[in-house]
């Protein structure tokens, strides 16, 4: 057979071609805007809002951190530079001995008193980033947010708790334990009737305890200590651009054994002279009640004396009152006859004597 009936067709082969290269061009668009896009997100970095961008470069005129911060927003990541991002919302952080949300770790603050007895208590600060410090601050530290507030923040505030608490006390009970566990002597009541006070009580009453020991931090002073380190606090990091803006005691400062030991042992001293105190008060009370009472009865007998001496006839009048008139005065026996009631006689007598004239 021939192929004289069949019209070949000139553009068969073209358009089969060209098909071809649309749609390798399409597939090599893709392929490119695929690239661009997984450049982009690689070497782009987006600052939300609430944080600052800090950029780092290697080459150029002025390499390593960039004064500018960068604002919320995209920003491009060239070849050799780095954006990161710092915090400059107020935060609280706790550094605390327990688990919390901002850590698993111990982050405890260990200081010790003015005797060097060492305590430990968990802290809260609050703080907050000044927008435009945020690449100074970077600059001077170099490290990470989270790095920064786990290193270089909280050895500054260890440190300035360290140094308040130095100077205080942990309890002025605990330094004076062991003069008052030794018993204190009372001295006996004076003629005068003042009322009786140790010697080393004398001495607290006069100068009071508060003049020996103006703080501890068993008490006021231990507020005292966290609102002085606190602004020292403020004074180290402010100039740098980080605002101190609260510090608190998380709980109660974890005091050693031997201080609640030495504290317990003043406390039991102290109630121990107070109820001796109160024992000798009372005995000195009973005694003047006692002398009150004899010179009563003193000054009523002499009373009574001076009256019988000054009118004989009552003794008379008491003694015939007694004997009810029945026996003479000057007998030493007196023998009642039987018809005579007796009984009925005192009986006369006595309600004689409670009749009110």
């Amino acid at each position: 057979m021939t192929n004289a009936g069949m019209t070949p067709n000139p553009f068969g082969s073209r358009g089969a071609a060209a098909v071809g290269r649309t749609i390798s061009m399409v597939m090599a668009v893709f392929a490119l805007l695929i690239i661009a896009s997984l450049s982009v997100t690689s070497c782009s970095v987006t600052v939300e809002s609430g944080y600052m961008g800090i950029k780092t470069t290697r080459f150029g005129p002025n390499p390593g951190v960039q004064p500018e911060e960068l604002g919320p927003g995209f920003h491009w990541e060239g070849i050799g530079e780095k954006i990161r991002t710092y915090q400059t919302l107020q935060r609280t952080y706790s550094y605390t001995r327990e688990a919390n949300a901002d850590g698993t770790e111990n982050e405890e603050i260990t200081f010790s008193d003015v005797l060097g007895l060492p305590m430990t208590a968990d802290v809260a600060l609050t703080f907050r980033v000044q927008e435009d410090k945020a690449a100074d601050l970077f600059a001077t530290w170099r490290q990470e947010y989270d790095a920064f507030i786990d290193g270089p923040l909280r050895t500054s505030v260890r440190a300035a708790i360290a140094r308040e608490t130095e100077k205080l006390p942990v309890a002025c009970n605990a330094q004076q334990a062991a003069a008052s566990a030794a018993p204190i002597p009372v001295t006996a009541a004076p003629a005068d009737g003042t009322p009786v006070v140790p010697v080393a009580a004398a001495a607290s009453t006069a100068t009071g305890e508060e003049a020996d020991c103006p703080g501890q931090l068993i008490g006021p002073g231990r507020q005292i200590v966290l609102q002085r380190a606190m602004q020292a606090l403020q004074r180290e990091w402010t100039p740098q651009g980080l605002e101190i803006i609260r510090m608190e005691w998380i709980g109660s400062i974890r005091y050693p054994e031997s201080v609640i030991l030495a504290i317990q042992s003043r406390t039991t001293a102290e109630q121990n002279t107070r109820a001796a105190l109160e024992r000798v008060n009372l005995e000195r009370a009973n005694a003047e009640a006692r002398i009150a009472q004899a010179r009563g009865q003193a000054e009523a007998n002499r009373l009574l004396a001076e009256s019988i001496r000054s009118n004989p006839e009552v003794v008379r009048l008491r003694e015939i009152e007694r004997t009810l008139g029945l026996c003479p005065l000057s007998a030493e026996t007196c023998v009642i006859g039987q018809g005579v009631n007796l009984a009925q006689l005192i009986e006369s007598r006595d309600a004689a004597a409670t009749t009110p004239r």
